[in-house]
């Protein structure tokens, strides 16, 4: 079965630097030793019975991540008083949040007010990958919990979006095109809803292999919000086929196909395709990297009691 085969995979182990900028690894090992462990149980659980857990989370974290850094704020709920990033457009169709909250909860009663909710969810996405047959890496922890979440401020690259427009945004960030074909590489697993890569449809998008297009035609007629494998060979391992399938023009969203057309990252697509090792390594640390945007760190931002929402300020407390 697939998701066994994905459990079994092999996971590779990368060393990756003790200490990035505020963040360290082990940064719990005092104050919550458990932590870690408590929210790699709680994703083991819930990739026993959905192992399409690791995109959502994959995802959640990016995210999250472009948009004022990685601070959890992709997680607070709208109230009548505010539109939070949750509500915004891009941000629809995320998944995965009542897993952050069980890991918040299990982490409460451990260590209260200890462990953030960006760690929650760097630590969440780390395991998901490794649960899928990617690579076991350390992610450095220390990430504090952002105060302002607001629709607005959501202006993330969507799967339309030109390489150009993509590394632009990419770069903006602080990562470069390496790392750019690198994360979107992620997309060896998940699915895509049919209104995302609809246009590449009607008219037909010349390239696009024909068979996978009366294969998308076909689904997508029916129902736009019905979805597809965005790695249609092995769509729950964490591995390096979906450079394979760009190659053969059979990419699903707009970027992914573009990734191997364009002069500017079609020999790293190359590369990956043929050296899966050498991909998953290079995920590891561009994982690392994407999980140090703009973070919060020291006594910046807070930590939340419940992701869902900003802790009440205490009377008198200004």
């Amino acid at each position: 079965m697939q998701m066994n085969s994905a459990v079994s995979f092999l996971i590779f182990f990368f060393v990756l630097p003790l200490v990035l900028a505020d963040l360290q690894v082990g940064f719990y090992d005092s104050t919550c030793p458990q932590a870690e462990s408590i929210v790699q149980q709680v994703v083991q659980n819930a990739f026993s019975t959905d192992p399409s857990i690791t995109a959502a989370f994959l995802r959640m974290h990016f995210h999250d991540c472009f948009v004022r850094g990685c601070d959890a704020s992709i997680l607070i709920d709208p109230t009548k008083n505010n539109s939070s990033e949750k509500v915004a457009g891009p941000n629809q169709t995320i998944r995965g949040y009542n897993v952050i909250d069980k890991a918040k909860k299990s982490l409460e009663a451990a260590c209260p007010l200890t462990v953030s909710c960006a760690d929650i969810i760097t630590l969440a996405t780390r395991d998901g990958v490794a649960l899928a047959g990617g690579p076991t890496y350390t992610v450095p922890t220390g990430r504090r919990d952002g105060l302002v979440s607001n629709l607005d401020d959501v202006n993330l690259p969507g799967p339309g979006i030109s390489v150009s427009g993509a590394l632009s945004s990419f770069t903006d960030k602080g990562m470069d095109i390496n790392q750019m074909v690198t994360l979107l590489g992620a997309h060896t697993v998940g699915f895509a809803h049919c209104f995302f890569f609809s246009d590449r449809l009607s008219p037909p998008d010349p390239s696009m292999d024909l068979n996978l297009f009366a294969k998308l035609n076909k689904t997508c007629a029916k129902k736009a919000s019905a979805t597809v494998f965005l790695d249609q060979s092995t769509a729950f391992t964490f591995d390096n086929q979906f450079y394979n399938q760009i190659l053969l023009k059979k990419g699903i969203l707009q970027i992914d196909q573009e990734l191997a057309l364009d002069n500017s990252t079609a020999s790293i697509v190359s590369g990956f395709a043929s050296n899966g090792i050498g991909f998953q390594d290079s995920f590891a640390k561009a994982m690392v990297k994407l999980g140090s945007i703009e973070v919060l760190v020291g006594n910046a931002g807070e930590i939340r009691k419940s992701c869902r929402a900003f802790n009440k300020k205490k009377k008198g407390v200004f």
